[in-house]
């Protein structure tokens, strides 16, 4: 049940959004940073969930107010679920990071010309067999993800996943024997 004080906090959502919403951040932000960290763990992670707690409160404010539900009950609920909600789309979808060690030879090479280090990955992701560059170039040129990469071509996401992993150490022994060995402090 909702306290008189959660009722105020919901009429002042609704007649102005963001002096409601910085209401609730300041009365129960803590409370959803607690619930939320103990599930996920990057910092950007949970500013973005908190994020999306508010505007999911902001857009539910007017059925928020018939609800016999506490604000409060309800705010911690829906700051679990969507932290739970990106934990499990955390693992479903990799980043897939170049390795480390790639992007260090990248960065030392001392070349003024950097575009033929671009031109040359250009080159490399060109000479790729026709899936795998499809692959590669909607993974890291298209920014999809390897579930959206498998189903638009048909493909499991672990064979998505595979494939970019070995696209990737291909690239790499490629690109060192190139640039490995040159101009390297």
């Amino acid at each position: 049940m909702q306290s008189v004080e959660e009722q105020q906090i919901l009429q002042i959502l609704c007649r102005d959004p963001q002096k409601g919403l910085t209401e609730i951040l300041d009365r129960y932000g803590g409370t959803l940073q607690a619930v939320i960290r103990r599930i996920l763990h990057d910092p950007r992670d949970v500013e973005e969930c908190i994020a999306d707690v508010l505007v999911q409160c902001w857009r539910k404010a007017q059925s928020l107010q018939t609800q016999r539900t506490s604000l409060k009950g309800w705010l911690i609920v829906t700051a679990r679920n969507k932290a739970i909600d990106r934990y499990r789309q955390l693992k479903r979808e990799p980043t897939d990071p170049l390795p480390e060690d790639f992007e260090r030879i990248v960065k030392e090479w001392e070349n003024p010309d950097r575009s033929e280090a671009e031109e040359l990955m250009a080159e490399l992701v060109e000479e790729m067999e026709p899936p795998d560059r499809e692959i590669f170039i909607r993974r890291y040129y298209g920014l999809e993800s390897g579930r959206e990469i498998g189903l638009a071509l048909h493909m499991e996401e672990h064979a998505v996943n595979v494939r970019l992993s070995r696209g990737r150490a291909r690239l790499k022994q490629k690109f060192l024997q190139r640039f490995g060995k040159e101009k390297r402090p």
